[in-house]
């Protein structure tokens, strides 16, 4: 091309970024061959939808690329992210050394952006890259908002086993353990950290995860609970490897449509199909119950509560298939049984929706830190965000702040 015609066509170009017309100057922020010094000229533009070319564009300069970082527009910033993520596994090595810093830079700036929707536009596009600082992903993984958080915590590369483990014991977003639990091939520690969080929706997807690696042991404590969660029975029906044991299990509680497609299984081996088909004939001879006889009051929570105890029967694993149950007025009962503790105090304890006083009160019955996690949730109307959940298998306060807990509701 002959230096006049190429000086044609810069002032063309020139004209066309100085057009009353946001529509030519938004067609030619999006040109791969658009000038340097005209696209940052653009990056300033009055135009939301112009500045998002430019945003876009992978000639943009990295001088104007740092104008944008800061525009008003959530939309041009997450942009931003999207290209700077994309031009990361494509430079050179020669490139990197010196441009692969401001990129960084200026995605990091981005992954801490007031709004979560640029943290979002990050998250998504930096999820599989193995080429990003894990500290940022890190960062993103923990974010309290889903939405940032969910895309690293399902693909990032960047996350080891420990990495997970660290966040399932520290999560704020709710759905985190569950977009963990879909990871690809998530690992047998992590997938028992998830169960332990009793997570119902994340032990769901991490049941319909056939590459998790859940041990037997893990898949046996899910089977325990499975009775009461019916989400959880079809990804059950379908999990591969069953033990012929948790197969009879399983088989003695699913709908019946779900026990017809267990034994359609073709994987099972014969010690889980023998099992499964002893299940079914088990379920079978079962009798229907006796009506009650109306002649007979029926037990109230409180006596059958008072009865327990004097067997020596009302314990944590009492209280906890009452949990499971719905059985709220006798977990009521039983609590003002094991904790010796007025029945009104017990009522205002529970009444009060406070997690730390739940967790007090399951502690004073002599119940397990993973009972009062549930006594929380289902007895004390604890939102999930604000319940308290073990750490480390042990109580989430001290002693002292147990007891005065209780002491401030009048224990």
């Amino acid at each position: 091309m002959s230096t006049a015609l190429a000086d044609l066509r810069y002032e063309g170009s020139k004209a066309e970024a100085a057009s009353p017309d946001p529509i030519v100057r938004r067609r030619l922020a999006a040109r791969a061959d658009a000038r340097p010094e005209l696209l940052y000229f653009l990056a300033t533009d009055r135009v939301s939808e112009v500045r998002r070319e430019v945003a876009c564009n992978a000639a943009t300069p990295w001088q104007a690329d740092e104008l944008l970082v800061r525009d008003s527009d959530t939309e041009v910033r997450a942009d931003l992210g999207r290209k700077l993520a994309r031009l990361l596994p494509g430079m050179s090595e020669d490139a990197r050394e010196e441009v692969r810093g401001r990129v960084v830079a200026l995605l990091e700036t981005l992954a801490r952006d007031q709004a979560a929707r640029v943290r979002a536009a990050v998250s998504d596009a930096v999820k599989d890259l193995d080429c990003v600082p894990k500290g940022m992903v890190g960062d993103l993984a923990r974010d309290a908002v889903l939405a940032v958080a969910e895309p690293v915590l399902r693909f990032s590369p960047l996350l080891d086993e420990d990495d997970l483990l660290e966040i399932i014991a520290g999560t704020s977003a709710d759905g985190a353990l569950a977009a963990i639990a879909g990871r690809d091939a998530l690992g047998g520690r992590a997938a028992a950290a998830i169960v332990a969080a009793e997570d119902e929706a994340a032990v769901a997807v991490l049941l319909a995860n056939p590459s998790a690696q859940v041990r037997e042991e893990t898949l046996d404590l899910i089977v325990q609970r499975a009775p009461g969660k019916t989400r959880w029975h079809a990804p059950l029906i379908d999990r591969p490897a069953l033990p012929a044991r948790l197969a009879a299990r399983i088989a003695s509680f699913v709908a019946e449509s779900l026990l017809r497609r267990l034994q359609a299984r073709k994987d099972l081996s014969a010690e889980a199909r023998e099992a499964v088909a002893g299940a079914v004939k088990q379920r079978l001879a079962e009798a229907v119950p006796a009506a009650p006889d109306p002649a007979i009051p029926a037990e109230t929570a409180e006596a059958e509560a008072q009865r327990l105890k004097r067997e020596g029967k009302l314990d944590d694993e009492t209280v906890w298939e009452a949990l499971e149950a719905g059985r709220r007025d006798f977990v009521a009962a039983a609590l003002t049984e094991m904790s010796g503790l007025a029945g009104d105090i017990v009522g205002r304890i529970l009444a009060a929706h406070s997690a730390k006083g739940a967790v007090a009160l399951a502690w004073k019955a002599g119940l397990g830190p993973r009972t009062a996690m549930q006594i929380q949730l289902r007895v004390a109307g604890v939102s999930p965000r604000a319940a308290l959940a073990p750490r480390g298998g042990d109580w989430p306060l001290t002693q002292d702040e147990m007891k005065w807990h209780l002491e401030f509701f009048g224990a």
